[in-house]
């Protein structure tokens, strides 16, 4: 498509754009709205905003730290409270920040975008603060003993920005400091060393990155006795050239660009994403391999293997506490946690980590051993274990459950893909005979689609006698990172053939119809719906595409696009273009092919991926006389919503949506 008769929709707040935006959510609202839209907006709000659900922390000295929406406070509180009070039944929660009320005091759409704390003394933090949920913050010092903003203090106006103390008077920041300053995705490109009470404009450069790259990062590590300053150069999306600093020399870190690395007081721990040769070894990619620090940066390549993948399993996680390391890996996608002494290396089972689908990390202490576990699967509602590393654990936290399991199974099977590859799915259901399935995918940046606990989905679609899949296509990362480099750039079909593969799967096994198969992906995952709907229509009742990439000519010259040519290809250069072509599916739009019902929602405060995609693909769909329904949340973000409100609102359309295509 050399003309774009829609560019004019990329013109995010544009007057004719948004009175477009507006024609196409009243137009959508009216036929999806009604009685049974309206109660499942209030039970989805009514399982975000309860009281009962598991309160979540962090970890930071004499406090747990905790974000909390609910119906009373729809933005959030940053609140604190003590271990001892928050292992009852109803802790004392301290208000440090109400963000309701700062948005009130200053009449500013603030959205909770986290706190950047001075470690390990906990006194002092940089608050990123968004304007409707954008990836750009309003980033401001805030005393964490008074819990006031500090008068004066450090504060960087809207942009990307990254901040890291050096000291309470030092922060290193990477962020918009005008012309030149930015990479062409849309990052920071220069570090700075700012100091209090000096104007950020004459702020000392200390660090710089190409244009070409993608970012620049600035990191402090100020573990007593372990104190670190690093930069680094992100080249692509998954390379990193990566520099100690010390006194005014830069050091190089020669480990794998694409590595994956972890430090702790005078360990590194290193992850190649490909095979990485030493000498005559040769380090699987996936592999998790430790060293000496600083013996490793004077020319030392003396490293242990602490794990090794195989072909079912692999890494998922690594957590430090002060004096254990813990590992989550996965086998065919059931995960299982071992604690690691460094130095010897020695791994061993965690202890009275209950039988689950999914377990992870929910906290740790870095300075202590203290851990916290969250362990749920598909029909267990989530439950926090608390204990130290490597010792007993009791749990202290439960999540209700929000609908009956009774009846409800869980099975794992696996899809033949076009070349021969096995596909795993797990498929959650109560019935034997076909029932509309709602499958969901993603396929991209080495991000694993895991088991989980989802009251919405048991609530209103299995006890409503739907059946839920969740497909682990290439591109992710549930076999570790082959499962992903595998499926890039050129060989990106493999992942649509992937997804492709189990939706077939499921017709083939009588576990649905393909009039009653509904497809969901958002991101990533809408791209994966749009090629879905060009390129697979017929093995689909309906599909339903959030905040996506569409238009794979421009993605990289619209907002963080350019950052992601290392998944996707160049679509400027022409042996690139040649394959991204043949599935961007803004450019394979046919107006003779019949294509399922499509909902496509996206946001119009996205920052990262630009809502112009789904814009304009539907328009394109219209005028080639298909049938879209269409809804962009003016606020949102990437996320696709601001607040708990919002997301029950979107998950409604949804839902709605899908029963109607499927069950009427």
């Amino acid at each position: 498509m050399v003309d774009d008769p829609y560019l004019w929709l990329e013109d995010v707040t544009g007057d004719d754009a948004l009175d477009w935006v507006r024609k196409h959510n009243d137009a959508t609202v009216a036929e999806l709205g009604g009685e049974r839209f309206e109660r499942t907006r209030a039970e989805l709000l009514e399982i975000l905003d309860t009281d009962e659900r598991i309160p979540y922390v962090g970890i930071r000295g004499a406090y747990l730290y905790n974000f909390w929406r609910d119906e009373a406070n729809p933005r959030g509180l940053w609140r604190r409270t003590t271990r001892e009070s928050y292992r009852s039944d109803n802790p004392d929660w301290e208000v440090v920040i109400d963000v309701d009320q700062l948005a009130r005091d200053e009449d500013e759409n603030w959205v909770w975008a986290g706190p950047t704390v001075i470690e390990p003394e906990h006194t002092l933090a940089m608050i990123s603060l968004s304007r409707g949920g954008a990836d750009a913050t309003v980033v401001r010092e805030f005393d964490m003993r008074t819990k006031q903003f500090v008068e004066g203090g450090f504060e960087l106006p809207e942009a990307k920005s990254s901040v890291s103390w050096e000291d309470e008077d030092t922060l290193l920041v990477c962020t918009d400091f005008g012309e030149g300053s930015m990479t062409e995705s849309g990052y920071p490109r220069i570090a700075k060393r700012w100091r209090r009470g000096e104007p950020l404009e004459n702020a000392e450069t200390v660090f710089t990155a190409e244009p070409t790259d993608v970012q620049v990062a600035a990191t402090v590590d100020r573990t007593p006795g372990y104190e670190h300053t690093r930069f680094a150069r992100a080249t692509d999306f998954y390379n990193l050239l990566r520099y100690e600093a010390r006194g005014d020399e830069l050091i190089y870190i020669d480990v794998p660009t694409d590595a994956t690395t972890s430090t702790h007081h005078e360990w590194l721990l290193i992850s190649p994403r490909s095979d990485w040769q030493v000498g005559d070894v040769t380090y699987p990619a996936g592999s998790l391999i430790a060293t000496n620090f600083d013996d490793f940066l004077s020319g030392s390549r003396d490293l242990t293997v602490v794990y090794e993948p195989d072909e079912h399993s692999c890494l998922y996680s690594i957590d430090w506490t002060k004096d254990k390391l813990i590992l989550v890996t996965r086998r065919d996608v059931a995960s299982h946690v071992e604690i690691v002494t460094p130095g010897t290396w020695e791994r061993r089972d965690a202890p009275d980590i209950p039988a689950s689908d999914e377990t992870v990390v929910a906290a740790v202490d870095p300075y202590g051993d203290e851990v916290f576990y969250d362990s749920s699967g598909f029909t267990t509602p989530s439950r926090l274990l608390y204990g130290t590393a490597g010792g007993a654990l009791q749990q202290v936290k439960s999540a209700p459950s929000f609908f009956d399991a009774e009846g409800i199974t869980v099975t794992q099977n696996f899809a033949t893909s076009k070349d021969g590859t096995a596909i795993p799915y797990f498929v959650v259901g109560q019935k034997d005979e076909p029932a509309p399935t709602y499958l969901y995918g993603y396929g991209g940046f080495q991000s694993s689609m895991t088991p989980g606990y989802a009251g919405g989905i048991g609530r209103e679609w299995l006890t409503r006698g739907g059946t839920y899949v969740l497909a682990n296509i290439r591109g992710g990362g549930e076999y570790g990172p082959r499962w992903h480099t595998q499926a890039m750039r050129e060989n990106r079909h493999l992942v649509y053939e992937d997804f492709a593969a189990v939706a077939a799967d499921l017709v083939r096994r009588g576990i649905t119809t393909v009039e009653q198969l509904a497809a969901a992906g958002g991101s990533n995952g809408g791209l994966l719906m749009g090629v879905m709907l060009t390129q697979y229509p017929e093995l689909f009742g309906a599909l339903v595409c959030s905040v996506p990439l569409l238009d794979m000519k421009r993605y990289h010259l619209l907002l963080a696009g350019a950052s992601w040519m290392a998944e996707y290809g160049d679509p400027d250069v022409p042996e690139d273009w040649e394959f991204i072509s043949k599935y961007s599916p803004y450019q394979n739009i046919s107006p003779d092919r019949r294509y399922p019902p499509i909902l496509i929602t996206t946001s119009t405060r996205d920052d990262r991926v630009h809502p112009g995609h789904a814009r304009k693909m539907t328009a394109a769909l219209e005028e080639a006389g298909h049938r879209v329904y269409y809804y962009e949340n003016i606020e949102g973000g990437h996320g696709g919503a601001a607040d708990n409100a919002q997301a029950a609102f979107k998950g409604a359309l949804t839902y709605e949506f899908l029963w109607r295509m499927l069950a009427g």
